[in-house]
């Protein structure tokens, strides 16, 4: 069985109204974070994303966003991340989240982090 190394996480650029989902990403930014499990998301500092990111930052997880270039101003992209990868679209971003990661989770977001679920799921099938 692969070691996992990387985790990708699909969930909201929003934060929403229930703070127990944001205690929760929180917790999962330290837990990989302690666990040297590299986070790969898609680079915003805002949002449910952003509070994962900066929980494993604060904990000295490495962190890898991968954003394309038009949500880039709109997501407000994290600019303290080890590595920040920008791609052509959304497909590329997907397909380059799926390469660097062993391995997914996906917390509350709106329609857009089900879409990246889904596709990701394609790629298995």
């Amino acid at each position: 069985m692969k070691e996992l190394k990387s985790i990708a996480v699909f969930c909201g650029s929003s934060e929403g109204n229930d703070t127990h989902i944001i205690l929760q990403a929180i917790k999962l930014g330290e837990t990989l974070a302690k666990e040297n499990i590299t986070l790969v998301y898609g680079a915003a500092k805002i949002g449910i994303m952003g509070k994962i990111a900066e929980a494993a930052l604060q904990h000295h997880g490495k962190v890898i966003g991968v954003i394309p270039e038009f949500l880039k101003l709109k997501e407000v992209v994290h600019l303290g991340l080890h590595k920040l990868i920008t791609t052509k679209n959304m497909h590329e971003r997907k397909l380059k989240i799926h390469d660097l990661a062993d391995g997914f989770i996906t917390l509350p977001g709106g329609f857009g982090t089900f879409e990246e679920l889904f596709e990701i799921l394609g790629l298995f099938l």
